[in-house]
């Protein structure tokens, strides 16, 4: 018991530090795009309930740092639309600083960069890390080999490393995957290094179902990695690179929820998070890092589902206001936002009922 206060302590604290970056970096996108386009910030705030601390800068902007640090928002002046407040209420507005005076791009603007600054902020992290530590590459060196696979059949061990295939150099693990993926079924040539052996084997490409696809597969894990020193325009690139493959790798995790072809156990909410954020805050600065990056791309990108009380089920909402050339009906919009509330409620709940489960608690009752 003693020896799980640290590792306890460590997880609240990694938990809290991941939180407080991402919803901070996010609301700082909607309100620096608040000011972009001239409304009025009333309240930042980082967490829900009572403030622990709170000032108010010179332009006004009261910001707090709240108790319960599950979240945050930004109070932009006349966010509420003129026929849901009172006369008392409108009164006190400032002409030409509210948000719904503004055009229907402007609104657009400024809910967007909200999920737009967690992009970012996973770019100028990847690219940090590529510029000061390098760039990860997975070695071409076998670590696991799976039983009854193309490589087990071929007799590749734990150990090889693959020089060749069909004569032709493979100085990562990229480009094994590369090469066998779109090739199942086909019998090639693979060089490896064995000891001081020179190794020639013949493979018989296996092969799995992906999206309606035959997928080649070898059956083969590595866990060597080294890291590639890369110029900073280079990092920024490969920033890029990176927060473009999490973002199009989580849509398709996505997806596949939904599409039967990932089981919904995946989902986890902030226990998971919480829990992993202190298992990779042991494993180091870079580690650690990497995470924040990766669930910033989570956050952004969940932002950007079309469901009301969302991000992007306000965009959704200016899109059809466009379209129309006035905002929708007050019913519909309300309706939208009950719909939304109850399946992020319900998705919560799901979520943490997983993270439960994840933990062990419902075994650990049953025995």
């Amino acid at each position: 018991m003693i020896n799980a206060v640290p590792d306890l302590l460590r997880t609240i604290v990694s938990f809290m530090v991941v939180l407080g970056v991402l919803v901070f970096i996010h609301e700082l996108g909607h309100y620096l795009a608040a000011r972009w386009r001239g409304v009025f910030v009333e309240t930042f705030s980082i967490g829900f309930g009572q403030a622990l601390t709170m000032w108010r800068d010179r332009t006004g902007t009261i910001w707090k740092l709240a108790w319960i640090p599950l979240g945050g928002y930004v109070k932009l002046h006349g966010q509420e639309r003129s026929e849901d407040v009172s006369p008392e209420i409108r009164a006190l507005w400032i002409q030409g600083q509210t948000f719904q005076e503004k055009s229907v791009g402007s609104r657009a603007i400024i809910v967007a960069a909200g999920p737009v600054a967690n992009f970012i902020l996973a770019i100028v992290l990847f690219a940090g890390l590529f510029a000061t530590i390098g760039r990860p590459v997975l070695l071409p060196i076998v670590n696991q080999v799976q039983g009854d696979s193309a490589a087990a059949n071929a007799g590749i061990k734990p150990g090889d490393r693959i020089e060749a295939i069909d004569g032709r150099p493979v100085a990562t693990f990229e480009d094994l995957q590369k090469y066998v993926a779109p090739h199942p079924g086909e019998r090639i040539e693979i060089q490896v290094h064995r000891g001081d052996q020179e190794i020639s084997l013949p493979v018989v490409i296996g092969s799995r179902e992906e999206n309606g696809h035959r997928v080649g597969l070898l059956g083969v894990q590595s866990g060597d990695v080294t890291y590639q020193h890369v110029s900073i325009p280079a990092a920024v690139v490969a920033g890029f690179t990176e927060t473009w493959h999490v973002t199009a790798e989580t849509a398709r995790g996505v997806a596949q929820i939904f599409t039967a072809g990932r089981g919904a156990a995946d989902i986890g909410g902030p226990l998971r998070i919480a829990q992993l954020s202190g298992q990779v805050a042991a494993m180091g600065a870079a580690s650690f890092i990497s995470f924040i990056a990766i669930l910033s791309v989570n956050l952004g990108l969940i932002n950007l589902l079309p469901i009301p009380i969302l991000d992007g089920g306000h965009l959704l909402f200016f899109f059809f206001e466009a379209l129309r050339g006035r905002p929708l009906p007050p019913r519909a919009r309300e309706y939208g936002f009950r719909a939304g509330l109850a399946l992020l409620a319900g998705l919560f709940v799901f979520a943490t009922w997983n993270d439960l489960a994840h933990l062990g608690l419902f075994h650990w009752f049953a025995g």
